[in-house]
Parts: structure tokens; C-alpha cells; sequence
């Protein structure tokens, strides 16, 4: 697939946009002035794959907790601020390994500066970000609607009075819960800027239709080439949403790691607890960085043939199934063997 081209920007220890793979980010939901309950959530979120973690900086209590989070974590650490430019600067110098705001609601200009000149101090990357729900009114009334035309203008508008300033340092987010207008925002966006961009679906909702939403909406913008790193937001434990992405990346051909489970739908064939299995076997190979494609088939009819492009595979019978490898029958077992046998041969290959 070919990639939109950007330059490089290094947040903390991580490098984004050039030819680096897209990386996966999250956003803690605690309290981040609760450190232990802060850092507790972004280690479960590190060992479930997410590569870059945000939280939020409301006020000085969170600003200052940063230095002692990022200090128990393995990630980068990107500050959230809106409105207060003072929690920028305080998020900056407390270790924020990049900071995202709206130039927007910061407020004058030379709160906007004394940000750009901090993060300039330090090196510290600023991510401009744009949402559907906070389009300035001008553009807004510009255009007649919340647009992905108008998205694009107040992205660069604000990127442009950055680099007025001096600075270049930028990675670009415009999102919209609106996943056509998302699409197109992002097609409008890539030819017109260098910045690396971080994607995602806003506000897309719970667990299932959020991945959903998410899962066509970046699918869209990632396989046309666009993005750097991707969120998608759900609304729930921070850790689906890392199983989302890396699902998403995988399926695309950006990511190589990690099982592959593929399962049939069922049919009055099926005379195993297929639905049961196929869940178990997800549950039982999450974490797993052996790139492999498991099938799960309902029937010994037509499973063996159906794995065949399988590394592994199990087909479920009458209290028995079949283990397949590389779509030739290895043994047939009762049905509470399948899975013990099936992690043996994933811990061989």
C-alpha cells in the first residue's frame, strides 16, 4: 500500500510519518492526578499493544503528575489540554512527550506563543486538533454547515499560525463522528500539508458499533494511504480500543504480528458449540505475537478445505473435531482436547 508521504516527528521514543509503521494510541480515562490508578491502566493498555497513551491536563494537580506517571510507563505520554494555555506550558515542562491542543479555545495570540515558545524549549511536538463539534463559528456560517472543507480550513489555518510562529514541529488530527465527511476531510487534508496525521472517528460510540464505525471510517482513510497513528474511540475500557486497531491495521496489511483468528458463521451443519469455540480461541491466543492465521470451522465437511490457507485450524464434529495444519488432518480428538491440542501447536510453530 502505498503511503502518504510526511516527515518524521519523535515523540518521546517513538518516530511517526516518514516511512515508520502507523502507530496505535489510546487516552486514559482515570483521573490523571490519581497516578496510581493513571499509570495501572496505561501499563494493561502497553501490554495490549498501545504504542503512544493520552491523558488529560484539567488543571495544575494533573499537570504535575505527569513527570511521576511518565516515569512508571514505557510509552510516550501526550498531554490533553483545552482552554488553560498555563496547563500546556506546566505539561511541558512536567514531561509531556507531546501536547495536543486546539488553538481555538486557547484564547489571544500570545497565549498561543507562549505555548509554541515552550514546547520550541523543549523540543516537544504539538498536535493541532480539529473536531466537527468545536469548528469555529465563522467557518461554521462560511459554509453553511459543519463541513469536511471547513475542517480542513481551520486545521490549516491553525497549523499556518504556528509556523508563523517559528515553529514546525506538528502532527495534524481532524476528526468527525461523520465517517464519509471524515474520509473526505482527510482526502482534502494530505495533499496540502507535510505534517504527520493521527486519525480516527470521533464520538463513535460503544464497543461494537464504535469499532464498526471506526473500522469503516479508517479503513477508508488508511487504505488510500493517510495516517501516521490512529485512536479509535470507543466508549469503554480503554483496551478494546487497542484490540480494534490492531485488528484494523492487521486486516488492511499494516501490521504483521499477532493471531489471525478466522471462523465460519454456522449452518445446520454445525454440530459443535462453534460460537463458544471460536471466542475461547480468540481469548486463549490474545497476546500471542506469532503471526498466524487460526481457523475455527464448524463442520468436518467442508472446515478441512475452508482452513486450507490456515496455519492451524480445528473442525468441530459430533463431541470430536479435527486439527488441521497447513490444511492437512493431523489428528481427530474429542471435543475437550481441541483446544489444549491447538495451543500445542501454535507453542510449536
Amino acid at each position: 500500500m502505498l503511503r502518504n508521504q510526511t516527515h518524521e516527528v519523535k515523540i518521546g521514543d517513538r518516530i511517526i510519518g516518514g516511512n515508520y509503521p502507523v502507530l496505535i494510541q489510546s487516552m486514559t480515562n482515570t483521573r490523571t492526578d490519581d497516578i496510581e490508578a493513571t499509570v495501572e491502566q496505561i501499563l494493561r493498555l502497553e501490554e495490549a499493544g498501545c504504542e503512544i497513551i493520552r491523558s488529560t491536563v484539567p488543571d495544575e494537580a494533573a499537570a504535575k503528575a505527569l513527570d511521576r506517571i511518565r516515569s512508571r510507563i514505557h510509552i510516550p505520554l501526550v498531554a490533553d489540554i483545552h482552554f488553560d494555555y498555563r496547563m500546556a506550558i506546566m505539561a511541558i515542562e512536567n514531561g509531556a512527550d507531546k501536547i495536543r491542543i486546539n488553538p481555538g479555545n486557547i484564547g489571544k495570540r500570545e497565549r498561543i506563543q507562549a505555548v509554541v515558545d515552550k514546547a520550541r524549549e523543549y523540543n516537544v511536538p504539538i498536535r493541532v486538533g480539529v473536531n466537527s463539534g468545536s469548528l469555529e463559528k465563522n467557518i461554521v456560517e462560511k459554509y453553511g454547515r459543519v463541513t469536511a472543507e471547513g475542517l480542513v480550513e481551520s486545521a490549516l489555518d491553525k497549523v499556518k499560525l504556528i509556523e508563523d510562529m517559528g515553529y514546525g514541529n506538528l502532527v495534524i488530527s481532524i476528526k468527525s463522528s461523520n465517517v464519509p465527511m471524515c474520509a473526505k476531510a482527510h482526502e482534502l487534508l494530505a495533499p496540502r500539508t507535510d505534517h504527520p496525521l493521527h486519525v480516527g472517528i470521533t464520538e463513535s460510540g460503544t464497543v461494537m458499533s464504535g469499532s464498526i464505525k471506526s473500522a469503516a471510517g479508517l479503513g477508508i482513510i488508511l487504505y488510500a494511504g493517510i495516517g501516521n497513528t490512529i485512536r479509535v474511540s470507543l466508549t469503554g475500557d480503554p483496551v478494546e480500543e487497542i484490540k480494534a486497531a490492531k485488528m484494523i491495521l492487521r486486516d488492511l496489511g499494516l501490521r504483521t504480528g499477532g493471531v489471525e483468528v478466522i471462523s465460519c458463521p454456522t449452518c445446520g451443519r454445525t454440530k459443535i458449540d462453534l460460537i463458544s469455540l471460536a471466542n475461547k480461541v480468540e481469548t486463549m491466543v490474545a497476546g500471542i505475537e506469532k503471526p498466524l492465521k487460526v481457523a475455527v470451522m464448524g463442520c468436518v465437511v467442508n472446515g478441512p478445505g475452508e482452513a486450507k490457507e490456515a496455519d492451524l485450524g480445528i473442525a468441530g464434529g459430533i463431541g470430536e473435531g479435527l486439527l488441521i495444519r497447513k490444511g492437512e488432518i493431523i489428528r481427530k480428538l474429542p471435543e475437550d482436547q481441541l483446544l489444549p491440542a491447538l495451543m500445542e501447536e501454535i507453542r510449536k510453530f
